[in-house]
């Protein structure tokens, strides 16, 4: 069975702390203490088998030339492709797994040398080296107060494309050099009339104020004094004569108009994303056609006003303007109606445009907000008696923002929002019908084996998406003698568009999806302190399935508990069924690479996914049989 030995020459570790921190937590207490579900005693795979070689090394992370940001350390993982071999890497030593395998966490190289150096010598003697180059981040731009130009030209801000309120501030700032002072003198702009104030004569310069942070100055200035420009101005110490730096013009938003969100489609799939910053996370899914007032601008990104109180960014490709003077959309809700069907709800709110939304679910409830929107309505039409919606309220938040509250029988359980002719359509997902005896039977699970394209790669060169489609198989088969009717969003080595997987998984009308892949770490991050297994969601509707699945991976896999992660990844955004996307293991970890290459592990991870399936539907019967 598998042994996890002890890293005694790995660097700067502990004995017993490293191996804390490796596959089996052998040096852990309370093990057996864990509400999660953890099995007493870890279960043990076979054994990593030797390597007999040739002596050659074989570095799969970084390749040559990476850039590497890391602070003071990072790894690096390959084989020697002989047990019993030794390695160093820039002098360090390196444990070498029966295997061959490699995973070092060593020290960063000096600046003047950026290379690993790496030699592995066989246990007759016989020696290779590999010198492997590396990129660093370039340094920060050195600068003095007694030479010019005083400040570090590439840390000034604001850049040009810069489109805003005249009301707003824009962050003039920049890194001086110690003793140097920055000042700020806004261009001439009185022969330029302004649409959003009266003509800006040339100002008296404002002084930087100092620190920000650090050795950056700045000062916040109104958008509109900087229509025409400024100029930075930089003395050091004792110079009279200033370096300058010429700043860009802030445009006016109030010339921007108004915005058609992507193509108007059909396609209930089609979304544009919307975010709380420039290219900040995904939080708003807007549908193609909605037209939307323009309120700003930076580079290629686009800022829209969903109402009086919400502005959210997006891509500037993806939007279209109108022609000046196109007036604002009018959006009001008139009567509403519920409409059941077999597998669903539709609540139907009439509406002349399509409008922003914003959609919560809480327990048995949704929370649709329309934004730019007022609701009128007097008249909410249930068309026919159904137990899934109990009642439906709404209220104006505010003079442009309608709430539609609808408070359902069970759980949520998914819903998809969408266009339809002329009306805003939420359709509301019933919870399927579940035998506790046999909770999968006749379910419809998309099971998702996480890549190509991408994909991460292990020190002996096991690649993700071959282990994730194994264990995909073993999946397929386990949820088949239950029952259920498995969805492969992927049956071969040929790649599949991530956004395509979820679709395809609506399109199929599953009742779960589960996206199954191996974890790995960024440059600079330690894979020895925190590795095992994780599962995530984005929906709150999922979260207990990915409890369910994480505590079963506990018991099957016997790995150190990373938890569950809210976290807003593609895979698992959509709103039409539970979703979840398990990390089971850490490819890159020698123990982990080692076990997932065995029927063994592969089929205990999937009976994780599996039981975690029956357990997570079994428990829906259970609630909807309750009184």
């Amino acid at each position: 069975m598998l042994r996890v030995p002890v890293p005694s020459g790995f660097v700067g570790r502990p004995a017993c702390a490293l191996l804390a921190l490796l596959v089996f937590n052998a040096c852990a207490t309370g093990r057996g203490t864990i509400s999660t579900g953890r099995a007493q005693s870890p279960p043990t795979w076979p054994a990593i088998p030797s390597a007999v070689g040739p002596l050659a090394i074989r570095v799969q992370y970084p390749s040559p030339n990476a850039l590497i940001a890391a602070r003071d350390s990072t790894f690096l993982l390959g084989s020697v492709q002989l047990g019993g071999a030794t390695l160093t890497i820039n002098g360090a030593p390196v444990v070498v797994r029966p295997n061959g395998a490699f995973l070092a966490w060593v020290a960063m190289p000096p600046r003047s040398q950026p290379q690993f150096a790496l030699i592995a010598t066989g246990p007759g003697g016989d020696t290779q080296r590999l010198t492997l180059p590396i990129r660093l981040p370039a340094e920060r731009l050195p600068v003095s107060a007694t030479a010019p130009p005083y400040f570090d030209t590439a840390t000034v801000t604001p850049r040009s494309g810069l489109v805003l309120r005249g009301d707003e501030l824009v962050r003039v700032s920049a890194r001086l050099a110690d003793g140097a002072q920055a000042t700020i003198t806004p261009a001439d702009c009185s022969a330029i009339a302004l649409a959003s104030a009266a003509p800006l004569t040339s100002a008296a310069p404002l002084p930087m104020l100092a620190p920000l942070s650090g050795d950056v100055v700045a000062r916040d200035v109104p958008a509109r004094a900087l229509r025409c420009g400024a100029t930075l101005s930089v003395l050091g110490r004792g110079d009279a004569v200033p370096a300058t730096r010429a700043l860009p013009s802030v445009g006016d938003a109030d010339s921007l108009g108004y915005y058609r969100i992507g193509t108007a489609s059909a396609d209930t799939d089609a979304v544009v994303i919307a975010r709380p910053i420039p290219g900040g996370t995904y939080k708003w899914f807007l549908l193609p056609g909605t037209v939307l007032r323009a309120t700003g601008k930076l580079g290629n990104e686009l800022r829209v006003e969903l109402d009086r109180g919400l502005d959210v960014w997006i891509d500037a490709d993806a939007a279209s303007p109108l022609p000046i003077g196109s007036p604002a959309p009018r959006r009001v809700v008139s009567n509403a109606r519920v409409v059941p069907d077999s597998g669903y709800v539709d609540l139907v709110l009439p509406l002349s445009v399509r409008p922003a939304y914003r959609l919560e679910a809480e327990g048995s409830t949704l929370r649709l907000t329309l934004h730019g929107t007022t609701s009128n309505t007097d008249i909410v039409w249930f068309q026919r008696s159904d137990s899934l919606v109990r009642d439906v309220q709404w209220t104006n938040d505010a003079t442009d923002r309608a709430v539609f509250t609808v408070h359902l029988q069970h759980a949520v359980y998914g819903w998809l929002a969408f266009w339809r002719g002329d009306a805003f359509v939420l359709r509301i997902r019933r919870q399927p019908a579940v035998n506790s005896a046999s909770p999968l039977r006749g379910l419809r699970i998309a099971v998702d084996p996480g890549h190509p394209p991408a994909g991460s790669t292990g020190p002996t060169g096991l690649y993700e998406g071959v282990a994730t489609l194994a264990i995909g198989e073993r999946v397929q088969r386990m949820l088949t003698e239950r029952g259920a009717v498995p969805i492969m969003m992927r049956a071969s080595a040929a790649p599949v568009a991530l956004n395509a997987r979820p679709i395809l998984a609506r399109q199929a009308d599953a009742h779960a999806f589960v996206s199954i892949h191996l974890n790995a770490k960024p440059d600079g991050a330690n894979p020895y302190r925190n590795n095992g297994s994780g599962t995530y969601y984005f929906q709150p509707q999922s979260a207990p399935l990915a409890r369910a699945i994480q505590s079963r991976l506990l018991v099957h896999l016997g790995l150190t508990d990373e938890g569950t992660w809210f976290d807003n990844l593609a895979v698992v955004r959509q709103t039409w069924m539970p979703s979840v996307l398990v990390e089971g293991a850490y490819v890159i970890v020698p123990e982990q690479e080692a076990a997932l290459r065995t029927p063994e592990f592969q089929e205990a991870y999937a009976r994780a996914i599996v039981e975690g399936l029956e357990n997570w539907f079994r428990s829906l019967a259970t609630s909807s049989a309750s009184p």
